[in-house]
């Protein structure tokens, strides 16, 4: 059984650490604001002390693994946002009081990117719904149409629907601009179906970022088979973005998850739009197909839940049904 924290509402307490990189600078400033934001939409926020922007994370692992505890199960606080994800959040993993997460009334955990690795062990081990979007500093940008916010699916009492907004879109640099509340248009796009020419498909949530998702297979943290064989009886749509690893490498990547049986039980996978690059004669989209392409599942491509921002937010547990045809592109989760 998935179980999802109550509804966040204004007025709540919402926590605020780096369990991977801190803040410094520019990045420090929009932090500020992004927390101003937050206040003045009724949120009480408490920032932690693991916020050190000077290396690659915020604090030794033993601070950061203490404080991220803490705020997971303290019953004050209703949500969990990081600053941004990262690159080492990994080392948390054989930290975190696990009995305790699982013991305690469940908290919304929000973040992305290098954040994912430890979004997905979460709802793995405990069965806590865990939401892969946006950080903090993204909080603050208008939703485009058929987007939903993080704080409104949080809030959600009913189905969340986010259909595809047709918009592709980068951030404003902090130097330029840290209290920025719009995005940089960069163009249009859609997702593309493979396998099949229309897809309604429901499953369990279940991803996150390549990148480092992919380290978790054979590690106590990423058993998605097991879990799926569990608690996942309608089966599991699987989700993944790659950030920067190259054609090769995010193709022996997903090669290693079909190994590890991650797509055993699933519906459909997605794929997040990226600006990763190719290789020499590989692009991303046929390394996908390489490793997962005679699986005989339909594979939804640029579904916008990567590293080009806008963001679809997608919660690992929910159930969800995604509808891709001539006249539709949505997917709609369950808080069930």
């Amino acid at each position: 059984m998935i179980r999802f924290p109550a509804p966040l509402r204004p007025g709540d307490r919402i926590g605020v650490t780096s369990p991977s990189s801190g803040v410094e600078g520019a990045g420090a400033r929009r932090i500020e604001f992004c927390v101003d934001w937050l206040r003045e939409r009724g949120y009480a926020v408490e920032v932690g002390d693991c916020m050190d922007g000077s290396t690659h994370i915020s604090a030794p692992k033993e601070a950061r693994a203490a404080e991220l505890n803490r705020m997971l199960t303290d019953p004050a606080i209703r949500a969990v946002v990081p600053p941004w994800g990262g690159e080492t959040a990994i080392d948390l993993l054989d930290q975190l009081d696990w009995d305790a997460i699982a013991a305690a009334e469940p908290t919304w955990f929000v973040g992305w990117s290098d954040i994912s690795t430890l979004l997905l062990p979460i709802t793995l081990r405990t069965g806590v719904a865990t939401l892969h979007g946006d950080n903090l500093a993204d909080t603050p940008y208008s939703v485009p149409d058929g987007l939903v916010h993080w704080l409104d699916v949080a809030g959600a009492t009913g189905p969340v629907v986010q259909r595809q907004p047709g918009l592709i879109a980068d951030w404003v640099r902090f130097e330029e601009d840290h209290t920025a509340t719009e995005w940089k248009r960069v163009g249009v796009g859609e997702w593309s179906l493979h396998g099949a020419d229309r897809l309604a498909a429901t499953g369990r949530l279940l991803g996150g970022c390549l990148d480092t998702v992919s380290a978790l297979t054979g590690t106590p943290y990423g058993d998605v088979a097991g879990f799926a064989r569990d608690h996942c009886p309608e089966g599991t749509i699987i989700y993944l973005e790659v950030c920067e690893d190259d054609a090769f490498t995010s193709c022996r990547e997903f090669h290693n998850l079909r190994y590890a049986g991650w797509f055993d039980a699933a519906n459909a996978i997605l794929i997040g739009r990226t600006k990763a690059p190719d290789s020499s004669t590989l692009t991303q989209r046929e390394g996908v197909l390489d490793a997962l392409g005679d699986l005989g599942l339909p594979i939804v491509f640029d579904v916008e839940f990567g590293h080009v921002p806008p963001k679809l937010q997608l919660l690992n547990g929910a159930l969800a049904t995604v509808e891709v045809g001539p006249d539709v592109r949505q997917i709609t989760q369950e808080l069930r």
